[in-house]
């Protein structure tokens, strides 16, 4: 008597880590193509980041990743926000985008509860902290020893990032930094999860 067939789930395609990688590239344009906008509009457009305790100020969650205070703040975040992105990215565009939500949503409102009331936090870093802590953590979760090395990898050339967390400078969102990292935990285990689930209906 045979055993009954299984399938083995395998990782994303090349049509999927191409359109993850895409995708990537895309939410960079859209930060420059908002900032080059925020320069013509003399930078009103800034208001439209995450304004702690104000209901309006939620917005944010929404914009803040997108809006930066001048080029040279957009330029620093621009190649880890590549990097860390494009190693979520060859996930699937799915995976980016899951990702990106949670770390955003949870980056903002943490700010949003923990912010000071007189500061609008604007910038991409806090997405890039949990791009950060996802990759660390995702093979943890997945317990999948290649994703453990490479977050080994991740850490040795990023590691040093995670200093952002503490409120060290001022004018820095430490705030959106560390709960960009808590995001990026927090996604590696609710999609690690997900995918262990949708691997036992395959298998089962």
């Amino acid at each position: 008597m045979t055993a009954p067939s299984t399938t083995v789930p395998s990782g994303p395609d090349l049509a999927s880590r191409r359109s993850g990688v895409i995708g990537v590239g895309a939410l960079l344009a859209t930060q420059w193509v908002s900032e080059a906008a925020d320069v013509v509009a003399e930078h009103r457009l800034d208001a439209y980041g995450v304004r702690p305790h104000v209901l309006v100020g939620l917005r944010g969650i929404v914009f803040a990743p997108f809006l930066h205070a001048g080029f040279g703040h957009l330029i620093g975040n621009t190649v880890p926000f590549a990097v860390l992105g494009i190693l979520v990215g060859l996930g699937g565009l799915r995976r980016l985008l899951g990702v990106s939500a949670i770390v955003a949503i949870v980056s903002g409102l943490g700010v949003w509860v923990f912010g000071s009331s007189n500061e609008v936090h604007i910038g991409s870093s806090g997405v890039v902290f949990g791009y950060l802590a996802y990759l660390l953590a995702r093979g943890f979760f997945a317990r999948n020893v290649g994703q453990v090395l490479i977050g080994a990898v991740v850490g040795l050339l990023y590691g040093g990032l995670l200093w952002g967390v503490l409120p060290t400078t001022r004018g820095v969102s430490w705030q959106g930094h560390l709960f960009g990292v808590v995001g990026g935990v927090l996604a590696a285990k609710v999609l690690s999860a997900q995918s262990a689930s949708k691997t036992d209906e395959r298998t089962g």
